[in-house]
């Protein structure tokens, strides 16, 4: 069935019952967010604020939205795309688009202008609404996107050239639409990228999302007494697909802005939390709090706390060796996906296989995978080949590219692009990767985008930039920089000249050196790797 019938299922039979919370503890961080509805806690210094939402007046958000877009002349197959931070209107807007028949298009909140408008135009949208944090990128294309007849603002401060989906919405109905959805019916288009850097428009249909929600489901067992605490962009399939297990169970989740130590376990405690996805960093760091007294942990109620997973880059053994030391009554998971297999599932550990943490773990509920060699065919267990998964989570295509759609669909198989070995348990390891991209804090950097942008200095020649390990990152961006003759640069040149990148894009890095090619002009980057410490995945024992 398509996904929309949960939220209205959950509308009558759970209605009254709080279905979302929003939670900001530090107003100083987001005072370009200033929403009408918050209901600040009284007696708090610290501008803490908390909203809430129940499954009623969520699906009733998602119909009056929806209904302002067919009143746009958003039809069955249209794209609106969403530029918001996490915020309690971010679901309500993604359900009112897909209840119109037309397919939701998130956008990540890192993309510079020339990335939001390359994104709209590949995926041929049409509508789009925004937040307060991009009002500059948009003032600087909206008239360079002529194919966007609807162009709306949530928020305050509403810019001269959108329009308030505030006021909009309020007048409209708030009765579901009659607009009929198939499981066959487009759904939602997100974005990845390849080795260019350049984003690849991600299509998935209805058949695909719910079987986000069975997944998880599956694996997590979601009950209606659970409470999951999403923090992940919600742009991300891997945030939102893991939230999908309290669509389908019909429990809690808290939306929270913020990712510091402290925050998270006083959120854990006070709103009595039972489910958290974290990346690698948050999980250090919160280690690092404990280790260091920052943090104690008797000052928290946290005996609700029953799952911990993680997903979406590398995660060292020796993290979760530490956590079960501090946290032994857990269960643990590793979620293993791409956008492509609309996000983590495909592949997991699995909270009975502990014993197997280093491993990706086993296929996901409803999945199946295979190692190959480059003729395709079944490698032998115990040796590396490319990682393929099968399942009801495979996207349709990549949209307006059949050529990348053909490279790496085979049939029913996706190809990963991941190399990976299975031991003699049918645990899947992952060895390397085929790609050049670098996964630092849950963050895909390109290479190439950060290579073009540094060969623009005056001074620079040539530059690679490759993944390096760090313990709490599992890997930052180096920058091997080749200079032009008789020029000088200092490594705080080059860290102001990065300035104009967004932060998770700079280098950490700066090496001064020369950039190797072969003879067909390609960098040699496993020479560097070789050369400055950038040991495999399987030497760092770890897994994505």
């Amino acid at each position: 069935m398509p996904i929309t019938e949960l939220l209205s299922r959950n509308a009558e039979l759970y209605g009254q019952e709080t279905c979302l919370t929003e939670i900001n503890l530090d107003l100083q961080n987001s005072h370009n967010v200033i929403w009408r509805e918050y209901e600040l806690i009284e007696n708090n210094p610290a501008g803490e604020y908390r909203r809430e939402m129940t499954w009623r007046v969520f699906d009733e958000k998602a119909n009056r939205f929806a209904n302002l877009l067919i009143k746009r002349g958003i039809k069955k197959g249209n794209k609106v795309a969403i530029l918001l931070m996490n915020c309690l209107e971010w679901l309500p807007v993604y359900f009112g688009i897909l209840k119109t028949g037309a397919l939701a298009v998130p956008l990540n909140f890192r993309y510079t202008a020339e990335e939001i408008k390359y994104c709209l135009e590949l995926s041929d949208t049409t509508a789009l609404i925004f937040g307060p944090e991009f009002i500059g990128r948009l003032e600087s294309i909206y008239d360079q996107i002529p194919q966007i007849k609807t162009l709306l603002y949530a928020g305050e401060g509403r810019p001269s050239f959108a329009e308030s989906y505030d006021r909009l919405t309020a007048n409209c109905s708030s009765e579901a639409p009659n607009i009929q959805l198939t499981d066959d019916d487009d759904a939602a288009i997100y974005f990845s990228s390849g080795t260019t850097g350049f984003p690849k428009a991600i299509l998935h249909n209805h058949r695909s999302l719910m079987s986000a929600c069975y997944t998880e489901a599956k694996h997590h067992g979601q009950t209606r007494e659970d409470n999951f605490l999403c923090i992940p962009p919600l742009y991300h399939t891997g945030a939102k697909m893991h939230w999908f297990g309290s669509l389908i169970s019909g429990s809690k989740a808290v939306i929270l802005r913020g990712i510091k130590p402290d925050w998270i376990l006083r959120t854990v405690s006070e709103e009595k939390i039972t489910i958290v996805w974290l990346l690698v960093p948050w999980a250090q760091d919160i280690l690092d709090a404990i280790e260091s007294g920052e943090i104690k942990l008797e000052d928290y109620e946290l005996s609700q706390w029953r799952l911990m997973h993680i997903g979406a880059q590398p995660v060292p053994p020796s993290l979760i060796h530490r956590w079960m030391k501090y946290f032994p009554h857990h269960q643990y998971d590793t979620n293993y996906g791409l956008s492509e297999s609309i996000g983590p599932g495909c592949v997991h550990l699995g909270v009975e296989n502990i014993h197997k943490v280093g491993a990706i773990g086993i296929p996901g509920y409803d999945w199946e995978v295979k190692i190959i060699d480059d003729k395709g065919e079944t490698v032998p267990q115990g040796q590396v080949g490319e990682l393929c998964v099968k399942g009801p989570g495979v996207m349709k295509c990549y949209y307006n590219d059949p050529k990348a759609t053909e490279a790496v669909l085979k049939g029913d198989w996706l190809l990963t692009g991941d190399m990976a070995k299975m031991d003699e348990d049918g645990f899947i390891y992952l060895v390397d990767r085929k790609k050049d991209v670098i996964i630092s804090g849950g963050e895909n950097i390109y290479p190439v985008q950060i290579e073009d942008f540094l060969r623009t200095h005056e001074s620079i020649k040539d530059a690679a930039v490759i993944g390096l390990p760090d313990s709490r990152l599992g890997e930052i961006a180096a920058a091997i920089i080749e200079l032009k003759p008789g020029h000088n640069c200092s490594k705080k040149d080059i860290d102001e000249f990065c300035l104009t990148l967004p932060r998770y894009k700079r280098p950490r890095e700066i090496i001064f050196d020369k950039v190797p090619r072969n003879p067909t002009g390609k960098i040699e980057k496993p020479k560097l790797r070789e050369k400055y410490g950038a040991t495999s995945l399987v030497a760092k024992q770890t897994t994505r």
